[in-house]
């Protein structure tokens, strides 16, 4: 009896087996494309402050520990509004000094979104004899609560 009722049993049939493949493929692409449409918007939410540093004027001449300062001229290309929070100093992009507590830049400063510019102005700290120096490269850093700070080198005049 058992292998007569074996034998009546029959599988689905082709198209119907197609049809399942289809829909479980469809059903992946859409699960796949709503990971992935999640994951992009996450991802340009956090770089919407985007900071370039557009000039670097150095006060004072490098004998003058008095005039011992300098103006970090910065702009904001992305579309939201960001914080500094930190700036360094360095002769190379790898050694680099923390700067923020001898700038006017205080718990932070805030720069507008859309190419919004903001001026710091940070005296020169200890690591660097409290000056700079003529003819020397300097690099300096911003740090951005949000975003990826932005590094670039100017030479003192």
């Amino acid at each position: 009896m058992r292998v007569k009722w074996l034998k009546s049993k029959r599988g689905i049939s082709p198209i119907l087996a197609t049809l399942l493949l289809i829909v479980i493929a469809v059903a992946a692409i859409v699960v796949t494309y709503a990971w992935i449409m999640m994951y992009i918007g996450t991802t340009t939410s956090r770089a919407e402050v985007f900071l370039e540093i557009d000039n670097v004027q150095f006060y004072g001449s490098p004998t003058n520990s008095a005039k011992n300062r300098t103006k970090i001229s910065v702009r904001n290309k992305g579309t939201s509004d960001g914080t500094i929070i930190d700036i360094y100093i360095g002769q190379s992009s790898e050694n680099l000094v923390k700067v923020t507590s001898s700038s006017d830049l205080g718990s932070g400063k805030t720069i507008s979104g859309d190419g919004g510019t903001l001026d710091i102005t940070v005296t020169w700290p200890n690591a660097f004899n409290d000056t700079w120096s003529s003819g020397v490269r300097y690099y300096f850093k911003v740090v951005p609560k949000e975003g990826e700070p932005t590094t670039r080198s100017f030479k003192a005049d």
